[in-house]
């Protein structure tokens, strides 16, 4: 099969998150399918973009054929971000022909978490004689409403929901990742049987081998709390908002005198501020480390003791939550700290740690003293209970089968 994956933000190994495309894909071409990814050169998630002459160019990555298409410089989620949408679109639009003769696919699937680029898919497919699938990521224009703040009316909102449901109505299998979602796509135009959930998934490769060692400071800080006979409360990810750490140290504040360390990897918007309210609040057990590759993750994993995962409190998370944060956390066998109000709960299902409400550091406190309370082997068993819980469901070779067989006709479903 001849697969069309357009995905504005998929990266590589080479360049950074997001890597569910490319995990998708990679299993594909090993099961003997021609991939062709089209995306942005410019992307907000990739610690590195593509850097070419002209318009487009194509590269191979692991049997992958990416087509990078040159769009607008821009950071963050403002109006720069719009125009390269904008840009993005335009792009596929003026080589809609060179993607219909040269490459010819069977299968198309729009997946750039916006709904706009289900309307050049369609067009492809429609051409081409191909099926049509639409990958659903997060609910816009619903995202940025609740989410951001936008006016329902807005101009942009309203030809993102006008987007939305053309996807909905025009796909032959509408793929999503949100569990809980069904209703909201029927409402909007989507026939039942198209639904099918294909969750992310872990790579299992990159737990078969030893990955890479800890950097020298991250080692020392956490031989150092080691040896002290502090409780290691790890924490490896984004510091931005939608991550709810500013919780995390209240809780903190109120543990100054447990044996309790808490460790926070990585980088984001809010870092800086997070440092400065640790400092005014005199948190001697909170300590930040810089971010560290993805291949390290699982050597700072294995060496908490629990981890934590916060969110916020926002109504779009009932549609059901899908982070690769907790999959990381999950396969490494620790037990989690979940704090979180959503309409699913994978901590809560595999009995992998303890669960709570979002934005209460009353209860994150608690928690960390009643994880603490556990026996090392209550907590062993919980981590065991976590892994086992994402090896039986979330292998990127089962999904990337899975997927396939639901573009192939196979029953909609819902977990």
């Amino acid at each position: 099969m001849k697969i069309l994956y357009i995905n504005h933000y998929a990266g590589s190994p080479e360049h950074g998150m997001e890597f569910r495309p490319y995990y998708l894909a990679r299993e594909w071409v090993k099961a003997g399918h021609e991939v062709v990814m089209v995306a942005a050169d410019q992307s907000h998630l990739r610690q590195k973009n593509p850097i070419f002459q002209g318009a487009t160019h194509e590269q191979s990555i692991d049997g992958i054929r990416y087509l990078w298409c040159r769009t607008p410089r821009y950071d963050g989620n403002g109006v720069g971000r719009v125009i390269n949408i904008f840009g993005f679109l335009l792009a596929l639009m003026r080589a809609w022909r060179t993607l219909r003769k040269t490459y010819s696919p069977d299968l198309v699937i729009a997946s750039s978490t916006y709904p706009l680029d289900t309307i050049p898919a369609k067009r492809i497919a429609r051409e081409c004689g191909a099926k049509l699938a639409y990958e659903v990521h997060d609910l816009w224009p619903l995202t940025p409403v609740e989410v951001g703040g936008m006016s329902p009316r807005h101009p942009f909102v309203m030809l993102l929901q006008w987007a939305e449901d053309y996807g909905y109505r025009n796909a032959d299998t509408v793929v999503s990742m949100l569990p809980c979602a069904r209703d909201h796509m029927q409402a909007h135009g989507m026939a039942p049987d198209k639904y099918h959930v294909i969750p992310n998934g872990v790579d299992l490769t990159e737990w078969d081998d030893d990955g890479l060692p800890l950097p020298r400071e991250h080692d020392e800080l956490i031989y150092r709390l080691e040896s002290e006979g502090r409780f290691l409360l790890g924490y490896a990810g984004g510091h931005g908002l939608a991550n709810a750490l500013d919780f995390l140290l209240e809780a903190a504040a109120s543990l100054k005198d447990e044996p309790v360390a808490f460790v926070l990897v990585g980088d984001g918007p809010d870092k800086a501020g997070l440092v400065a309210a640790a400092r005014t609040l005199g948190l001697g057990n909170v300590h930040f480390l810089p971010a560290i590759p993805k291949r390290a993750v699982p050597a700072f994993l294995a060496r908490m003791d629990a981890l934590f995962i916060g969110w916020r409190k926002l109504p779009i998370y009932r549609f059901g939550i899908n982070p690769n944060k907790l999959f990381d956390y999950m396969m490494a066998a620790r037990p989690v700290i979940h704090s979180v109000d959503a309409g699913n709960d994978m901590v809560k299902e595999a009995g992998a740690g303890l669960s709570i409400g979002s934005e209460d550091p009353v209860a994150i406190a608690g928690a960390v003293r009643s994880m603490m309370a556990l026996s090392s082997e209550e907590r062993r068993a919980m981590g065991a209970a976590g892994r086992e819980y994402i090896l039986a469901r979330h292998d990127y070779r089962v999904l990337a089968h899975r997927f396939l067989q639901a573009c192939n006709g196979g029953a909609g479903q819902a977990e």
